[in-house]
């Protein structure tokens, strides 16, 4: 089975993510997606996040009505910090009979460099990229590289972060959100402070 790998803390998950998710489940060849939820991005500040148990319901409920796309919380058991490099080799081991790309945003595929250990994600799986707004330049060398599958996908441009903050300042984001993940949001007063 090929599986898409789609990492993000999801704090919180919105539609956004799921018309990426769910465009990789439909027109990629990929057989299911996994949305990876991470406990502690190195580039974020932990204290800005909800707990991962949260995090992880939240995932469960926008996910729910979509059969090709999985919550997964397997790098809860692995080391803090989180390095999708140990990720991957977590998961080959754990499913030998699966076989796993990644999805990133082409704002990441031009920091690709800058991750740990990135030319052994690159020689051993598929990255499967959506298009982002970025004024970062275009890394032309690893956007031409046989592993990369550029997928014409919605341009997406509703962050977690405007989320949170048009929450805290009592504006109406539902729609944004799907409505179970939004009633959830809303039965534990989550981001008002």
């Amino acid at each position: 089975m090929k599986i898409g790998l789609y990492f993000g803390t999801y704090n919180p998950i919105h539609v956004g993510h799921l018309i990426i998710a769910n465009h990789m489940a439909e027109f990629a060849d990929l057989d299911q997606i996994w949305m990876v939820v991470t406990p502690h991005n190195p580039l974020k500040k932990k204290a800005t996040l909800l707990d991962d148990h949260h995090r992880l319901q939240m995932v469960y409920l926008a996910t729910e009505d979509y059969p090709k796309i999985k919550p997964s919380d397997i790098e809860f058991k692995l080391p803090q910090p989180n390095y999708t490099v140990i990720t991957l080799a977590h998961l080959q081991e754990k499913y030998p009979n699966h076989k796993f790309s990644l999805i990133m945003g082409e704002d990441n595929l031009k920091t690709l460099h800058k991750w740990r250990n990135y030319e052994v994600i690159l020689e051993n799986h598929d990255i499967y990229v959506y298009p982002r707004i970025s004024d970062e330049p275009e890394n032309i060398e690893l956007k031409s590289h046989p592993k990369i599958h550029v997928i014409d996908a919605p341009i997406v441009e509703i962050s977690s972060t405007f989320i949170r903050n048009s929450i805290k300042e009592g504006k109406n984001i539902q729609p944004l959100l799907p409505s179970k993940v939004w009633e959830y949001i809303d039965h534990n007063n989550f981001y008002k402070k």
